[in-house]
């Protein structure tokens, strides 16, 4: 048996100058966090040795690589010439709710079958070949940030370069940074789930065409690179950047705000946030708040028609917790 943990991730600013369409013209930068929710992947030779067992959302059991419905499985096992095994799936949160669940997905299932395989790459690695999977082979209208936030772990700048290489920077908080950073930050699950890939897809066209969307862009770009800096002197600094990139995200799309929403952040500002942002591609998912002091508090209680989580830091990324 072989389990592999790998975090989900939240982005506090620059998301979507990862995507091909803008970063190969003009770079990108996001400022990512790894966070304690994960992806659950487990494996071990199949009884009956012929054929598999794939149990995540479905239950598949295909007689060869061929047949496997699941893309993301399909691939990579036809790449590491992996059959006749017992596969499992699960997670901390339900996928389509913008923490990148399913590029955690793709890079879990990489470091598990290469352990599988007896073979060991890098972290920037693994995230390179989960690159290559979803966007390369698969085609997925969709950025590199998950895959790095989700493989890297810990709080980093994330740079995509216009040749396509990624290339990461830590943002090297103290342990009471950290802490303070953790206590301030809370999701609250508004519902509902997304296909990031749609609604990315529509972003990408919208930013081909459109000059002031484009500036507005590169601008969340260079937020991005000062946010770094600046929290390493104050992380309350975070509140009224992410205000700031809310409303600069939705001058890129409107499928990112729906008035339900609009309503909660509204709710959580006059309750004492300071900033916050809908995670992921926009429209469902967790709101993610930055609540200084007391403020917390008053927020979750206004808010407590949705469920509340806390965030904490996840420092490792994609791992291997159990070999056997």
């Amino acid at each position: 048996m072989i389990i592999s943990r790998t975090p989900l991730r939240v982005s506090f600013v620059g998301g979507g100058s990862d995507l091909p369409t803008f970063y190969s013209q003009h770079g990108g930068a996001v400022l990512s966090m790894a966070i304690c929710k994960y992806v659950y992947l487990s494996m071990h030779d199949n009884f009956h040795r012929k054929g598999s067992i794939l149990k995540y959302s479905e239950i598949e059991k295909p007689a060869n690589t061929n047949e496997i419905r699941h893309r993301i499985i399909r691939q990579i096992f036809s790449d590491l010439g992996i059959d006749g095994v017992d596969f499992n799936s699960s997670a901390d949160v339900p996928s389509g709710t913008g923490m990148g669940s399913s590029s955690a997905f793709t890079v879990g299932l990489l470091n598990l079958c290469l352990a599988y395989r007896g073979t060991y790459v890098s972290k920037t690695r693994l995230a390179e070949m989960a690159c290559e999977v979803e966007l390369d082979k698969l085609g997925e209208t969709i950025g590199k940030q998950d895959q790095y936030g989700c493989a890297l772990g810990g709080i980093n700048l994330l740079e995509f370069h216009q040749d396509g290489s990624v290339t990461a920077q830590v943002v090297p908080l103290t342990w009471q940074q950290r802490r303070r950073l953790e206590d301030n930050l809370v999701m609250v699950y508004i519902g509902g789930s997304r296909s990031a890939s749609q609604l990315l897809a529509g972003q990408a066209e919208r930013l081909r065409r459109s000059p002031e969307m484009i500036e507005n862009m590169k601008a969340m770009v260079a937020q991005a690179h000062e946010l770094r800096g600046a929290l390493c002197h104050d992380v309350d600094v975070l509140g009224p950047v992410l205000d700031e990139a809310w409303q600069r995200k939705q001058r890129l799309s409107p499928d990112i705000c729906t008035p339900q929403i609009a309503n909660a952040y509204s709710r959580a500002k006059a309750a004492g946030a300071t900033g916050g942002k809908l995670l992921g591609a926009g429209a469902a998912g967790f709101l993610l708040l930055y609540t200084p002091g007391e403020a917390r508090g008053a927020v979750v209680e206004e808010l407590a028609d949705f469920t509340a989580h806390d965030v904490q830091v996840d420092p490792s990324g994609s791992v291997i917790i159990y070999s056997d």
